[in-house]
């Protein structure tokens, strides 16, 4: 056996899960090839001249994410794990993945409009009243608000995952502030870089037009109508785990970085304060939750919002990006009703299927979760990042004891999903290649027209056997790429 089907035998070391690169009998998959004869081949010399420039890179730009431990007392600012062996996807698969994501982002912004206005989905029965008026996302200050044309996600990040054969599944809808964009942005920089010919030998497809019609999106928005519309990114500031991507965006796109206090309200009006005075903001992307917008119709303790904000917004003089209120088709209980909401209000078929989900408040669906808690999935329906969750098959005894107590008590509060068995991709570890597991998040964004970002953000589970590939439970990333042929 030669040295490289030595290396990927002890590479691929089980059957049991999807590999990106290599297929059941060890032969690299078609669209890898380039990608495997230059990682295979190249020297652990090399490589790690090439981890050490990228690693440069990342610390000279400040490319980096806050973690936050309840072992330390202060969190942890680093540098995000890149990975530089790409995630690779043919167009054929990709084009599929596409039509899936604008179909399913069309048919959630339905389900908001109208769970905002009529609510006909729940008056014919489909999803129960009490989801939605007990979702802790739901907005009651948004029924009867008409949004700036009728779009309430303009931008959303959708989590994807293969199974054990390859097939696609929608694992989670982020539709309140989703990030992530700015390691997608800055991932193709560096590898476009550092890794020119084989970029250009692999004719990847390009990303960086996504930015404008990131801003296309948002300027779609204006109430005014304006050629040239003010446009402001409201963060929560530089204590944000994700500033570093509020300070990128608002960069690339020309926007206004602003906190809550360079904002003001006067007449039913929100402006921004600058040298020259007051100037009039008509469209706000919003990278804070619901809860801080606005402490005169939210949480009245919060010092990162706007006073009278959605005063101005109801009035129709600014709009919102994503609209508040969006959270309420993110929740994860909701999430197991979206296959419906595409036969409801497209009447249409699912393209990508979800992750089979057990409702708890379900008596029949919590009876089974607990019985099986060792096997399934369990999550709490209003967090998100990785945090509230069980994954049955590696937990402690004492661990799904717990959680048992905790669904009993609430099972409102809970979904179970079936263990995906969840594809892996190689990352360079020491000098060779090492099976990870993955999932992806794309992004979609939402104007007058959908766009797919081509590829978005590979997520990876550094831990070995790991399956939580969260930035903010210590996960890396990696450059995806979307091949045009």
């Amino acid at each position: 056996m030669s040295t490289a089907r030595q290396s990927q035998t002890h590479y691929y070391d089980s059957q049991s899960f999807y590999d990106e690169m290599f297929d059941k009998d060890l032969a690299v998959r078609p669209h890898y090839e380039s990608v495997h004869r230059l990682f295979s081949r190249m020297k652990p010399t090399e490589q790690a001249a090439r981890q050490q420039a990228l690693n440069q890179r990342m610390l000279e730009e400040g490319i980096t994410f806050t973690l936050y431990s309840p072992n330390q007392q202060e969190p942890l600012e680093r540098t995000i794990p890149f990975d530089y062996i790409p995630r690779v996807i043919p167009k054929h698969e990709w084009e599929a993945i596409d039509r899936g994501l604008r179909q399913r982002v069309q048919a959630l912004n339905a389900f908001i409009h109208d769970i905002y206005h009529e609510q006909h989905i729940v008056k014919d029965g489909v999803i129960p009243r009490r989801m939605i008026v007990s979702n802790t996302y739901f907005r009651p200050e948004m029924i009867g608000v008409d949004v700036p044309g009728g779009v309430y996600i303009t931008a959303s990040g959708i989590d994807l995952i293969r199974d054990e054969k390859g097939k696609y599944y929608v694992l989670e809808d982020n539709l309140r502030s989703p990030s992530g964009f700015s390691y997608l942005y800055k991932g193709r920089t560096m590898m476009s870089e550092l890794f020119h010919d084989l970029y250009l030998s692999c004719s990847v497809q390009d990303v960086e037009r996504s930015l404008n019609v990131f801003l296309s999106a948002l300027r779609s928005l204006s109430p005014t109508g304006k050629r040239d519309p003010v446009i402001a990114l409201l963060s929560p500031g530089s204590f944000n785990s994700a500033y570093f991507e509020h300070t990128f965006l608002a960069q690339q796109m020309g926007l206004h970085l602003v906190e809550g206090r360079d904002l003001v309200y006067k007449d039913h009006k929100i402006y921004v304060r600058s040298l020259s005075g007051l100037r009039q903001v008509d469209v706000i992307y919003r990278r804070i939750d619901d809860d801080f917008l606005d402490p005169l119709a939210f949480n009245p303790n919060s010092m990162l919002g706007v006073p009278g904000l959605m005063n101005a917004y109801r009035a129709g003089n600014v709009a919102i990006a994503n609209a508040p209120g969006t959270g309420v088709a993110d929740d994860k209980a909701v999430y197991a009703y979206v296959p419906d909401m595409i036969r409801y209000y497209l009447g249409e078929e699912p393209i990508l299927s979800n992750v089979p989900t057990y409702i708890l408040s379900r008596k029949e669906d919590r009876e089974y979760a607990l019985a099986h808690l060792d096997q399934l999935v369990v999550k709490e329906t209003s967090l998100s990042g990785g945090y509230g969750m069980l994954i049955g098959p590696t937990a402690s005894a004492k661990e799904i004891a717990a959680f048992a107590d905790a669904i009993r008590k609430s099972p409102e509060r809970y979904v179970a999903q079936t263990t995906m068995m969840l594809s892996r991709a190689p990352v360079m570890l020491d000098g060779a290649m090492a099976p990870r597991h993955i999932d992806l998040r794309a992004f979609v964004l939402k104007g007058t027209e959908s766009h797919v970002i081509p590829g978005g953000l590979t997520r990876v589970a550094l831990s070995e056997g790991s399956l939580v590939v969260n930035s903010s439970q210590g996960g890396g990333v990696k450059d995806t790429w979307v091949l045009n042929r």
